[in-house]
């Protein structure tokens, strides 16, 4: 099994589950036991300063409380998943994703946040989406996704409503001209 943590997901056009259809995930982890990533490209109707006073963190003066805060995916809704530049051990509970990359689920990065400090560069998502082990190696086979390795530019430099095509854009692909029906030669 080739890992695909550190790799881009990109729904193709023909995939109408209301959970991923247009969506961008970022694969944070893919072992063994499966894998799970967080969507990047879809935007919650919420910022940091919902989330800064729903945990009662201050936050009034930050000069992140305008931060959008993600749909991260259908699996863990009422958990935090933050995607960030920087190392990982400088938070509790955070995992080291690539070179330069982590993913952080603890308090304490929102704390520091609401103080205004932390990672300049971050993606806050609610939820986060899971694969049991072989089911999104099925859903490739099935042509519902595409995958490029990763890049950070992507994720934290490009608004989130151009992520897809700039991640597609890796690849040479212009999702828009891609049919719906899957072919095999």
């Amino acid at each position: 099994m080739q890992s695909l943590k550190h790799h881009f997901l990109m729904a193709m056009p023909h995939l109408e589950d209301p959970n991923f259809a247009g969506s961008l995930i970022y694969l944070c982890d893919h072992d063994n036991n499966g894998c799970m990533g967080v969507i990047t490209n879809r935007p919650l109707e919420i910022t940091l300063d919902a989330l800064f006073d729903q945990l009662e963190l201050g936050g009034e003066t930050s000069p992140h409380r305008n931060a959008p805060v993600y749909y991260g995916g259908p699996m863990h809704k009422d958990r935090g998943f933050i995607l960030h530049v920087g190392d990982s051990q400088q938070w509790d509970s955070s995992i080291q994703v690539e070179d330069g990359i982590a993913l952080t689920t603890s308090l304490d990065i929102l704390q520091a946040f609401a103080a205004g400090e932390g990672p300049e560069h971050f993606l806050v998502c609610l939820g986060c989406a899971g694969w049991e082990v072989g089911q999104l190696e099925e859903e490739l086979k099935e042509n519902s996704w595409l995958t490029v390795e990763a890049e950070g530019s992507v994720l934290f430099n490009t608004p989130p409503v151009e992520r897809l095509t700039a991640a597609a854009g890796l690849l040479g692909i212009d999702l828009n001209l891609m049919t719906r029906d899957a072919g095999h030669a």
